[in-house]
């Protein structure tokens, strides 16, 4: 009996523990969240027409001011021109150009319009099994160098790109990964 309670009390505490570190909500939303990671490494299988259908309908759902939905995509599949914005990228791979208008003035909210639409198309390829990785370092150049190649609107920016592609098995993600900050760190209740 005492050991049979011992293995109830364990598993319990084993389950708490894992809940308690965010890897279980039981919910595939928070799931996929709480689970996600900003993905390196990728291999060259190509991302499916079918998968990217799904996740660019999933950016157009994001919630946005005044639902404005102020964002165009650009999605480019061709490796030389993806390799033109992001370096390291591998064939296959796609990249998810999210523009919005030119602001008129200062704090418009564009740039978070399209920080949501850019985090549903994330979350929505991690939930495929694909990877995800959103940049902001390379915008500059692709705003003045490729926005007429890319066919980007006139009057319009880039504000973020979205690359996805098939994660790489041979990476443990896990310690592959950044250390997150402690809620601690970030949370403060008033």
């Amino acid at each position: 009996m005492k050991t049979k309670l011992k293995t109830v009390l364990l598993v319990t505490i084993l389950m708490s523990s894992t809940i308690l570190r965010g890897q279980n909500s039981g919910s595939s939303v928070t799931d996929v969240i709480l689970k996600g990671y900003s993905a390196r490494m990728y291999t060259s299988e190509p991302v499916s027409d079918q998968d990217i259908d799904l996740i660019l309908k999933c950016g157009i759902k994001a919630p946005s001011s005044r639902n404005g939905q102020p964002w165009k995509f650009t999605v480019v599949k061709d490796t030389a021109l993806t390799k033109k914005m992001i370096e390291n990228i591998n064939p296959g791979n796609i990249a998810i150009v999210v523009s919005g208008p030119e602001p008129a003035q200062e704090g418009g909210g564009i740039e978070f319009d399209c920080a949501l639409t850019a985090e549903n198309m994330n979350i929505a390829a991690q939930s495929l099994g694909l990877g995800a990785r959103i940049y902001g370092g390379p915008v500059r150049n692709v705003n003045s160098t490729m926005k007429e190649i890319l066919g980007i609107p006139e009057g319009y920016r880039v504000v973020t790109i979205l690359r996805i592609g098939h994660i790489d098995k041979n990476v443990d993600a896990t310690s592959a990964a950044s250390t997150r900050k402690k809620q601690e760190e970030l949370v403060s209740y008033k």
